[in-house]
């Protein structure tokens, strides 16, 4: 029988998962060369809670991670952390719920692509302000990121899904 892990415990990981995060989203928010890396080691890191079953401390670390970067960037480039809010940051406690859960996982992952478009799309028309000087790609962006996002999304749902599992073998061996 596996011994239930300390609230402590819980608080720790949660505070470790926070903290680097938030380096690294604040890092991303400062130097657009790592933002797309900010946002996909913030989203490694909010999967340390979730690996003990943590989704108090991940949602807590989920804000306060975001919140810690726009205080450090200075609110100046809080705009560039909008990917984060809308989609990396909730996507790795989407995936755990599924797997807690038993979703189905066409309907979830038709639903997640949806979401992951969507998210690009306001990056896009938001974060990114982008005018290419490529007529073609401005005016049919909606056709490319619906087939071009569902497509990258299908390979990154399921890497993430096993990067989850790479950090669950990782924390199991905390012994906690």
């Amino acid at each position: 029988m596996e011994k239930k892990p300390s609230k402590a415990f819980e608080i720790a990981l949660s505070a470790v998962s926070c903290a680097i995060a938030t380096v690294f989203l604040s890092l991303g928010s400062l130097n657009p060369v790592l933002l797309a890396t900010g946002y996909i080691v913030g989203c490694f890191a909010l999967m340390l809670p979730l690996s003990k079953g943590f989704i108090l401390g991940d949602v807590l670390c989920y804000i306060a991670s975001g919140l810690l970067a726009c205080i450090f960037c200075g609110f100046a480039f809080a705009w560039r952390l909008l990917p984060f809010f809308v989609f990396f940051g909730l996507h790795p406690l989407v995936n755990f719920l599924q797997k807690k859960y038993g979703w189905n996982k066409i309907v979830c992952f038709l639903v997640k692509a949806v979401w992951f478009d969507a998210a690009m799309y306001l990056c896009w028309r938001f974060v990114f302000d982008m005018n290419v000087a490529v007529d073609w790609i401005n005016e049919y962006i909606i056709p490319v990121i619906i087939v071009g996002g569902t497509l990258f999304f299908a390979v990154y749902d399921y890497m993430i899904f096993m990067c989850q599992r790479s950090v669950d073998v990782v924390v199991r061996r905390i012994g906690r």
